[in-house]
């Protein structure tokens, strides 16, 4: 069983930086992409950024200069620091990973974690 631990969500005002981190354990093994998604109150979950296994990384336009996007994979962890933050950031971040051999590949979630940016 694959398990995505997230955190470092939590309220913050307009203008601050908050750092996500998403641990995977388990047994997974031959991860690919590891990918950040955001789902605003009443809105669709939108992908924010993406970095795949070689270290090529995109980015919404809208959080483009803002937010960063980095991986560590020894401890299979994928990270998000996002600066600047504006209120439209608002919403619940979840951490997506590929993972699997190329004729078996996998999905998993994490189980999202709330930012709120707010003065």
């Amino acid at each position: 069983q694959v398990r995505l631990a997230e955190s470092g969500g939590g309220l913050v005002q307009p203008g601050g930086s908050l750092r996500l981190s998403c641990a995977a354990s388990g047994r997974i093994f031959g991860i690919n992409a590891m990918n950040w998604y955001r789902q605003a109150p009443g809105k669709q979950r939108d992908v924010v950024a993406t970095i795949n296994s070689g270290g090529t990384t995109n980015y919404a336009d809208s959080v483009k200069g803002r937010f960063t996007i980095s991986r560590d994979n020894a401890k299979n962890t994928v990270y998000l620091q996002m600066n600047s933050l504006r209120p439209e950031d608002t919403g619940v971040y979840y951490c997506n990973v590929r993972w699997g051999a190329p004729a078996t590949s996998f999905n998993s979630w994490g189980q999202g974690t709330q930012v709120t940016v707010s003065s």
